[in-house]
């Protein structure tokens, strides 16, 4: 499987970096206890199973719209086979229209066989950045949403910035390769 993913600017990494550490300083789970070198902040637009030479070339093309602005809100928390605690992100018109534009190429050059993640679509897109993942009934992060997040001067827990670059992430061979522009 390929996801395409934007990558924050390094002000907005370091920042996110730093509730990881919160998160596992306090012995909860975080992103920081994986330590695979692909691990960093990102927001996930897409996925697919292969990534034809085609598909790469209109993505080049529609991620020439980077860097856009990236607004981080407050907390999510997604609970499943898994749980997730997340930093929201608030989508503007840019990304929406990003995230449609992906979306749009990865199903028009999917092989027949490639089943889109229906999560990642839009209208059900839920853009965020993830903190930790963990297992486990109840709350697997205790205490009020506000306590990791930093205190900006937009409001607890929002964080302006930057979506800087992108890149496809492929779970198989569990490696990167940037995609738009610079790559």
């Amino acid at each position: 499987m390929h996801s395409i993913e934007l990558l924050p600017d390094e002000s907005t990494d370091r920042a996110v970096r730093r509730v990881w550490q919160s998160l596992a300083d306090e012995g909860l789970p975080s992103r920081t206890a994986h330590r695979h070198p692909t691990n960093r902040p990102h927001l996930t637009l897409a996925t697919a199973g292969t990534l034809t030479a085609e598909a790469r070339t209109e993505l080049a093309e529609a991620l020439a719209a980077l860097p856009l602005p990236l607004h981080l809100t407050g907390l999510l928390r997604f609970s499943g086979r898994m749980n997730v605690l997340a930093w929201a992100v608030r989508p503007d018109s840019a990304l929406l229209e990003l995230h449609a534009g992906v979306w749009r190429i990865l199903r028009e050059t999917a092989g027949d066989d490639d089943r889109p993640n229906p999560l990642l679509s839009p209208g059900r897109w839920v853009p965020h950045i993830t903190l930790g993942r963990g297992r486990g009934r109840g709350a697997v992060w205790p205490g009020p949403d506000g306590r990791w997040l930093p205190c900006e001067a937009t409001g607890p827990g929002a964080l302006p910035g930057w979506w800087a670059e992108a890149r496809s992430y492929d779970s198989t061979s569990r490696t990167t390769a940037g995609v738009g522009p610079g790559s």
